[in-house]
């Protein structure tokens, strides 16, 4: 089983203590997004769980604490754009994001950090230059930090537009495009980094840049010395590559406040979900509902000949 923690929020800057007491107690659970009374019960331990994918903007909170996850298999995905806080309103300053990225590489290793510019905005000012200059500059930086680069352009989601309108986000023209992903090869491979496409549509074959898998089964297998054979996502979008996790995280919960977000609307509500958490609680945001309809999500997990087979049976 891989746990993705998380799509949906950043545990590792709001909640990392919440998920070491969850692994601590051997369980977690989480809610059905379309149902909030139909819980799933999911075990933690390092026999069942293949691997565990963080996502994060700042691990900061994570820092200092990452020995406690001795024995399980884990790589961060690091989103890490040259936005300012028009796009991205409550996370540290570049440098202080930069610093945090080399310190977690010293400590866990580069093989274990991917490195994410997503989304890519367009507007009157950023456009293909500013994105070229500044993906080479972070390159350059990051080179020594990282083997992988995720990218994906914008999507529209309903529950931004409203902001994208306000922020003047256009749209950018299939030759824009062309033009951007060009350099982004060129600067990757001059910088010694594989980039990958992240469920991107918008982005020609021919240009050179490959779609890749943010729940990667290549990745895993290399951090658990073994084989994993294990079903793309269905529930993901139509050129989404990633294969099947639990995500531990709750929708509307996350702090930082970026425009672009799909899993977050408005502050209010946000801060209202912050309130409810408990950290003694096995669900991220408030108590298990008396009326709650709890279902255990059995796996097995099995290791034949060094290879290590996950079975899911929802």
């Amino acid at each position: 089983m891989i746990l993705s923690v998380s799509r949906r929020t950043d545990v590792p800057a709001f909640y990392f203590d919440w998920f070491l007491k969850r692994v601590d107690k051997g369980h977690l659970m989480v809610k059905n997004p379309m149902n909030p009374k139909q819980i799933h019960k999911v075990a933690i331990n390092p026999d069942i769980i293949d691997a565990i994918v963080f996502w994060t903007k700042n691990p900061t909170p994570a820092m200092g604490k990452l020995d406690l996850l001795k024995g399980y298999s884990y790589y961060f995905q690091y989103t890490l754009n040259p936005y300012d806080e028009k796009f991205e309103k409550d996370i540290p300053v570049l440098e202080h994001r930069l610093k945090t990225f080399r310190q977690l590489a010293d400590t866990i290793g580069k093989d274990r950090i991917v490195w994410r510019y997503d989304p890519i905005i367009f507007t009157e000012n950023m456009g293909v230059d500013y994105h070229t200059g500044e993906f080479a500059m972070l390159s350059e930086i990051l080179r020594y930090y990282t083997d992988t680069v995720m990218v994906s352009f914008l999507d529209d989601y309903r529950k931004i537009r409203k902001n994208m309108r306000r922020l003047k986000v256009r749209e950018p023209s299939l030759q824009e495009v062309e033009s951007l992903v060009k350099a982004f090869v060129r600067i990757a491979k001059k910088n010694n980094l594989t980039i990958r496409s992240c469920a991107e549509k918008r982005i020609p074959s021919s240009q050179g840049l490959l779609s890749g898998s943010c729940i990667d089964p290549r990745r895993i297998e290399k951090l658990i010395k073994g084989k994993i054979t294990i079903k793309r996502d269905k529930n993901q979008r139509p050129n989404c590559k990633c294969v099947e996790s639990i995500d531990v995280g709750s929708y509307d919960s996350c702090l930082h406040q970026c425009a672009y977000c799909y899993a977050n609307h408005r502050y209010e509500v946000i801060e209202e979900q912050y309130q409810k958490h408990d950290p003694d609680s096995p669900l991220l945001i408030g108590k298990v509902p008396k009326d709650a309809v709890i279902r255990e999500r059995k796996m097995e997990s099995l290791i034949i000949n060094n290879q290590q087979l996950t079975i899911f049976d929802d």
